[in-house]
């Protein structure tokens, strides 16, 4: 009997399947550099797109014990008090953007989840990410024009980067093809409207579904008794509603991350990517769930081992820096490699040295910052491009199992003319 029902959990999860292994190239996938690149230049972009933004500074900040306090820090102790600080602090000249703060409070909260995770404290790292939903809802609730054109501008943004990554993982996995960022991008911009809309439908059916559960609401503001009367007829159009409400939900939150890898491996529209990802999630939770779990589980893992590597490679070359400068050291002269570079640690991979002095020694500080920056955004390059390219097999992995499409067809333009990996070695032993 125990047997049996052992079997029947592998059969639910998938775990005697042959594509289950195919979750672990994941990180061969991720490590491809033409998906680091893109990546990075989706960082690039953001970073960019912030700034610009940020030159009207809209945050209300004034100095505090621990260097600047801002509106968020405020909002993340008392949420009550965010409104009066506004109001009493609003015409002081230090002011603050809201990406720079955003950015400055996730990366404290990201280091934060890194010494939890190493310390093996879970409630540690979940809080941590807590905190950071609290902020976002801060920026939503004070700066919300800010946060709509933000949003759109990075809907954008990760549409094409990441329609791009799903695209070139999807072809690997299907045809072990390696296409180009030219040829990624291009098929990326040529599925703009399907990459960027498809996140958004769900949103405008959540926010229909809401107006009719408002509108019958609303007939309740009708005097001598009638409109409460309505209200309680109508209300199984009001729980219909609400089912729907519930139904998009959960299937957005389980599925959001099947919607890009639709439109890149079918060249799905936008409306058949959501209902692939939703009939995926619902037709098979279990399996959807665990295979979730374990890319997550293992993708933590790969970043542990991609940070590792950053360290050592940052570490060992400030280390032989200084002991090549400590010839001036040993004369009696200043470390040189000190004043203008920081020593890395594996939790704080760079930082800015505020030791330089002169003018040459500030310069060349903020060349090795930006150079150890770099390095750092491949790391965060790794974790973007991991995360599309693990969705991209797991979505393969789903539709297999509830359409029974083979792994190997994949959507191909009208205009391209590929060829199987065998034809090629066909053609070539001809030649």
């Amino acid at each position: 009997m125990g047997g049996e029902n052992q079997n029947q959990a592998s059969q639910i999860l998938g775990l005697g399947e042959p594509g289950f292994p195919k979750i672990f190239r994941s990180f061969r996938m991720a490590v491809q550099p033409s998906k680091l690149i893109i990546a990075l230049g989706l960082i690039a972009a953001t970073g960019l797109a912030g700034w610009i933004m940020d030159l009207p500074k809209t945050v209300v900040a004034t100095p505090g014990a621990n260097g600047q306090e801002t509106e968020l820090n405020v909002y993340m102790t008392a949420p009550e008090r965010v409104k009066s600080y506004i109001e009493k602090y609003t015409d002081t000249n230090q002011r603050a953007g809201v990406f720079s703060t955003m950015w400055h409070f996730a990366k404290d909260k990201f280091h934060g989840a890194l010494r939890e995770l190493f310390a093996f404290n879970p409630p540690g790292v979940l809080r941590n990410a807590a905190e950071c939903l609290r902020a976002a809802r801060w920026a939503i609730r004070h700066h919300t024009v800010y946060c709509v054109v933000f949003g759109l501008i990075e809907l954008c943004l990760v549409s094409i980067a990441g329609g791009a990554i799903c695209r070139i993982a999807a072809l690997q996995l299907a045809r072990d093809e390696k296409p180009g960022i030219a040829e990624a991008v291009r098929f990326s911009v040529k599925k703009f409207v399907s990459f960027a809309a498809a996140p958004l439908v769900p949103i405008a059916m959540v926010v229909l579904a809401g107006a009719c559960i408002f509108f019958v609401g609303l007939i309740a503001n009708i005097p001598f008794g009638i409109g409460e009367l309505i209200v309680g007829i109508l209300m199984p159009l009001a729980l219909i509603g609400g089912v729907i409400v519930a139904a998009v939900l959960v299937g957005t939150i389980a599925g959001f991350n099947l919607m890009l890898p639709a439109v890149a491996y079918d060249g799905s529209d936008s409306l058949d990517a959501v209902s692939r990802s939703f009939n995926y999630v619902y037709a098979r939770p279990w399996r959807m769930g665990f295979y979730t779990a374990v890319s997550a589980v293992y993708g933590a893992i790969c970043y542990i081992f991609v940070r590792l590597f950053a360290f050592v490679l940052l570490w060992s070359t400030c280390r032989c820096l200084r002991l090549g400068a400590g010839l001036d050291s040993a004369r009696g002269l200043p470390d040189k490699i000190m004043a203008i570079w920081p020593e890395p640690s594996f939790a704080r991979l760079h930082a800015y040295s505020a030791a330089a002095g002169s003018w040459s020694e500030a310069a060349a500080a903020f060349l090795v910052y930006l150079f150890a920056l770099v390095i750092v955004g491949l790391v965060v390059s790794f974790i973007i491009s991991f995360y599309f390219s693990s969705n991209t097999v797991i979505y393969a992995l789903m539709r297999n199992k509830v359409d029974n499409t083979p792994l190997e067809e994949i959507y191909t333009e009208p205009e391209e003319t590929r060829s199987q990996p065998g034809e090629v070695k066909e053609q070539q032993s001809q030649d």
